[in-house]
């Protein structure tokens, strides 16, 4: 079995959440390779962007972090305090711990900041959210990241994206990780996903 851990800092956007969820609850169910999700935050209360109020299943100091096969990170927004938590020392020494151990770490959005943050991004590939004048992506390049402007971004074990509609695509990249391509492609087809065309994948997000 594949353990997954989630981190859902306060003001998390819950569509980027909702893809892992959806992407690794189907693989448990019907892939080949069992998947264990499992969220976990700094509270017992959370208010998402949006103001959608969510229960964390765990408190991140009660688990060990060591005995998940990898980590999702879903973004946020700013005004609703996201990175008040997303950056705190908490998750960005959880951070660490994946990376360090060779683990995936897949992010959505402007969470891959977070990642920059924690120090794991210098001269690697990423990519953020960078409309809005760029504002993430000299954040990102302040960290020593290589930006790359493309959708999804994959370095190694890294995986960081450009916005919430690439949230569904990272889920997919990080089930390919820890199970198998051919698993992956096996749940996108039950969960009627079509498979982005290469230039989807090749096209700038800003022209």
């Amino acid at each position: 079995m594949k353990r997954v851990l989630m981190l859902l800092a306060n003001g998390v956007e819950p569509l980027e959440m909702a893809a892992f969820t959806d992407v690794l609850g189907w693989a448990n169910l019907l892939g080949d390779h069992p998947v264990e999700f499992v969220n976990a935050g700094l509270r017992r209360k959370i208010v998402t962007t949006f103001g959608i109020m969510l229960n964390p299943s765990f408190l991140l100091s009660d688990l060990d972090v060591s005995s998940f096969d990898a980590l999702a990170l879903p973004g946020g927004f700013e005004p609703s305090g996201f990175y008040e938590e997303a950056l705190s020392e908490p998750f960005l020494a959880t951070i660490r711990h994946f990376v360090e151990a060779g683990k995936p770490v897949a992010s959505v959005c402007v969470s891959s900041v977070c990642l920059g943050v924690a120090g794991v991004l210098r001269d690697r590939n990423a990519t953020t959210y960078h409309q809005e004048g760029g504002k993430r992506k000299n954040q990102l390049l302040e960290t020593g990241a290589r930006f790359v402007d493309r959708p999804v971004v994959v370095d190694d074990q890294i995986i960081t994206s450009s916005g919430p509609g690439t949230a569904t695509e990272v889920a997919f990249v990080l089930l390919e990780k820890i199970t198998s391509v051919e698993n992956a492609a096996f749940i996108r087809k039950k969960m009627r996903f079509a498979t982005p065309d290469r230039d989807w994948y090749d096209t700038p997000q800003v022209p």
